[in-house]
C-alpha cells in the first residue's frame, strides 16, 4: 500500500520592489536579494532546502539558458537538487509541490525573475502564437486583449466604464503594497487598442519573487501559520483563438474544481489578470461574489514582472493567510494570450 500524500505549505514569500526599468541591475542582482529574504523570514541557510525550481523565459532575456546564469544568486556549489520551467514561476511552485508531496524532499525554494525593459514585451509575447495562422499577422498581447475585452462587451459582460471601476479599485488597493509599481488615482487614458484604455492595461516592469515551501512538521517549525496548500491544478485552453469562447474561461473553472475550490466558498481571491477585461472573465468563470476580497495586493494591474506574476499571487495568498487576514484563499496564474493557461491553488490556515 503506497504511504498518503503529506501537506505541503507555503511558509515564506519575499519580492523585489517592481519598477519599470532596472538597467543598473543584472538578473542575478535582482534575484540575489530576494532570495535572502525569504530564507531570512524562516531563518534557513540555503544548505538547509531540499530542492529549488525557478521560473523565467529566455525569450525575456534574449539569450538561451539564461537561468543558469541566475543560479549564481542561489549558490549552485556544493551541488545541489534543481530545477527549472520556462515558464512562469506558478508552474515551479507546482512541481515543487510535487516534488514535496511524494516525499522527495522536505523543503524547497522557488523562486521567478523578469525583465521586460530590455525590450519590446508585447513583440516577444507574439512569439508564443500559432506559427502559421497568428504570429505572421504580428498582434500583440495588447491587441488580443482587446479582442477579448470586446467579445466581453458586445456579450453585455461589461463596458468601459465597468473597466475603469475595476482599474481604480485596483490600483487604490496596491497604495498599501510596498512593492507596487502603480498605485492610487490614475486618469484611464487613452484608446491603447479600443476598448481597452491605458488604464486598463498591466505596467511593463522588472521584477522577482521567491516562497519556501515545507512539508508536515517542518512547515510548522519555519512558519508561525503555514499556508497550506489544500489543492493545486493547472489546465490549457485550444492553442487557436479562433476555437475558443473568449468570453468564458472553462480551464479556470476546471483548474478551480480539480483544486477543491468549490468544496467551501474562499474569503480572498489573487487572481493574475493583467487586464481589467480579463478580471471580469475570471471572477465570472469561478463564480465570486462581493464577499469575496478580489486582488487586495493590486493584483497585476499594479505590478506584472512577467514570469513572476503568477508566483506573486500565490505568494501574495500565502501572506494573507501568514497574517491572519485570510482563512481560506484562491491564488490563480496564467500564460499564454486571453488567459491560455490557467493555474489554480487553494490555501489554507490552521482553524484560529
Amino acid at each position: 500500500m503506497s504511504a498518503p500524500l503529506r501537506d505541503v505549505a507555503i511558509v515564506a514569500f519575499a519580492q523585489s520592489d517592481h519598477r519599470r526599468r532596472t538597467d543598473d541591475l543584472s538578473e542575478v542582482e535582482m534575484v540575489m536579494p530576494v532570495l535572502h529574504e525569504v530564507l531570512r523570514r524562516t531563518g534557513c541557510e540555503t544548505s538547509d532546502i531540499g530542492f529549488t525550481c525557478s521560473g523565467s523565459s529566455d525569450y525575456l532575456a534574449g539569450r538561451a539558458f539564461s537561468f543558469t546564469m541566475a543560479l549564481d544568486g542561489v549558490g549552485a556549489w556544493p551541488p545541489i537538487s534543481e530545477s527549472h520551467v520556462e515558464a512562469d514561476g506558478a508552474w515551479a511552485l507546482y512541481e515543487a509541490w510535487v516534488k514535496l508531496l511524494t516525499g522527495e524532499a522536505d523543503t524547497a525554494l522557488v523562486y521567478a525573475y523578469g525583465k521586460s525593459s530590455p525590450g519590446s514585451v508585447r513583440d516577444v509575447l507574439t512569439r508564443q502564437l500559432d506559427p502559421y495562422y497568428l504570429a505572421p499577422l504580428w498582434p500583440d498581447s495588447v491587441a488580443l486583449a482587446a479582442l477579448q475585452a470586446q467579445a466581453l462587451v458586445d456579450a453585455g459582460h461589461t463596458d468601459e466604464a465597468a473597466l475603469a471601476s475595476i482599474a481604480a479599485r485596483r490600483r487604490a488597493d496596491a497604495s498599501a503594497n510596498p512593492h507596487a509599481q502603480l498605485t492610487g488615482a490614475r486618469p484611464q487614458g487613452d484608446h491603447v487598442v479600443a476598448p481597452l484604455r491605458t488604464g486598463d492595461c498591466p505596467p511593463i516592469g522588472d521584477g522577482a519573487a521567491a516562497v519556501i515551501l515545507a512539508a508536515g512538521d517542518r512547515a510548522r517549525e519555519l512558519c508561525e501559520r503555514p499556508a497550506w496548500i489544500r489543492g493545486m491544478d493547472h489546465r490549457i485552453e485550444a492553442h487557436s483563438l479562433g476555437v475558443r469562447d473568449l468570453t468564458d474561461s472553462p480551464s479556470t473553472r476546471l483548474a478551480a474544481e480539480r483544486a477543491g475550490a468549490f468544496a467551501r466558498p474562499v474569503d480572498t481571491a489573487e487572481l493574475h489578470a493583467p487586464f481589467t477585461s480579463q478580471e471580469v472573465v475570471l471572477t465570472r468563470a469561478l463564480g465570486l461574489g462581493d464577499e469575496v476580497r478580489v486582488n487586495p495586493s493590486g493584483g497585476a494591474l499594479a505590478a506584472n514582472p512577467v514570469m513572476a506574476a503568477g508566483l506573486i499571487r500565490l505568494g501574495e495568498a500565502a501572506a494573507a493567510v501568514h497574517r491572519g487576514d485570510s482563512d481560506r484563499a484562491l491564488a490563480h496564474a496564467t500564460s499564454g494570450p486571453c488567459l491560455q493557461q490557467n493555474l489554480v491553488a487553494v490555501l489554507e490556515g490552521d482553524p484560529r
